[in-house]
């Protein structure tokens, strides 16, 4: 019986022979590696990866998809909201230190599945998604442009990320009304400790009026932690490299 897309789930599926190939090259599976897809749909991702691996696990929220998949020996169905997964747990289960975790990732809930798996990084070896193109430029943005924010410092804080492949809408059914884009995570081996807590609230302050100097927004937010070190404020949040919000949360750490 054929699938209808539904918009509660996020459903775009796939259909580009093309641009399914460039996107499994990228990812590069190689047999028996413990690999986790979010969210695989009618499987245009995962049959290339599951001959390619021997098995994958799979998390899929919609009930119908759900019980399809599980016809199959050699997927490993998890039917679940991808927020409530304990990746941690699921490496145990499956006898692995790390998971190869993939995804064409639900556009509306991009962001809260980037920082779930930000919390649980300890045990992803690698991370390849697909996700609204504005969304990856954001990811990857480099300071004092427009795209760089509080998105770009927590994760490259902990990830090294590159912007691998773009998609147009017309790759998927039903298309899109924007862009697409595959980026490519690797935790970083070596990441500055501190308190990811403390660091996500010192980003949102900063960022939280753009245009404005920090002195009249993280200043403030500096002066009730009682912070006595030194810090230029006379910038605007996004002239501040990764490195220096890094450091400044170290300090507070």
């Amino acid at each position: 019986m054929k699938h209808i897309p539904r918009k509660r789930f996020g459903q775009n599926f796939l259909t580009d022979g093309a641009i399914i190939d460039n996107i499994v090259q990228a990812i590069a599976p190689q047999p028996g590696q413990p690999m986790v897809e979010i969210g695989p749909g009618l499987m245009a991702l995962s049959q290339p990866l599951v001959e390619r691996l021997g098995k994958l696990t799979v998390i899929e929220l919609d009930r119908d998809l759900a019980a399809r998949l599980r016809l199959r020996d050699d997927l490993d169905v998890v039917e679940s909201d991808v927020l409530k997964v304990d990746f941690r747990a699921l490496a145990a289960r499956l006898g692995v230190a790390k998971l190869r975790v993939v995804g064409n990732l639900p556009y509306n809930i991009s962001s809260p599945i980037l920082f779930h798996l930000l919390e649980q990084v300890d045990v992803v070896e690698d991370q390849h998604f697909m996700l609204q193109k504005e969304v990856i430029d954001r990811m990857v943005a480099e300071p004092a442009t427009a795209a760089y924010g509080r998105l770009s410092v927590m994760l490259q804080w902990r990830y090294a990320m590159e912007d691998v492949l773009f998609v147009p809408p017309e790759s998927f059914n039903p298309p899109p009304k924007v862009d697409s884009a595959v980026v490519r995570m690797v935790p970083r081996e070596t990441p500055a400790v501190l308190n990811p807590k403390l660091l996500e609230e010192m980003v949102q302050v900063a960022f939280s009026q753009r245009r404005k100097i920090l002195r009249n927004t993280l200043g403030k937010w500096l002066d009730e932690k009682g912070f006595a070190g030194e810090f230029n404020l006379q910038r605007r949040a996004e002239e501040v490299p990764v490195a220096e919000y890094q450091a400044l949360a170290a300090q507070l750490s």
